[in-house]
């Protein structure tokens, strides 16, 4: 899945998460900021690199804002940011959790 525009997903509510997506070229850049970093971080990165990982992604920047997210919930906004921010192509859903 090719980054091709910026796109946001999420609310800063408690909870829930931001995702911010943005093109880059080279290297996928991962930013994580979270309330529970120092309990949950490898959690946390673990859920968003899977989702990537599932979706194809290989560049980009992605920004994470966490404020308590579960996994099932930054999976779903991760998804719905990088959908948002892709060209039209096909989508695997089989590889989706």
């Amino acid at each position: 899945m090719k980054i091709v525009r910026e796109a946001l997903a999420g609310t800063q509510e408690s909870s829930d998460l931001m995702v911010k997506i943005a093109p880059a070229h080279g290297e996928l850049e991962i930013v994580i900021h979270s309330e529970v970093i120092k309990q949950f971080g490898e959690q946390i990165r673990q859920v968003v690199n899977d989702t990537l990982r599932a979706m194809n992604v290989h560049q980009g920047l992605i920004i994470i804002e966490d404020k308590g997210a579960l996994d099932c919930v930054i999976r779903a906004r991760l998804q719905s940011a990088l959908m948002r921010a892709a060209d039209d192509q096909a989508i695997n859903w089989g590889a989706l959790k």
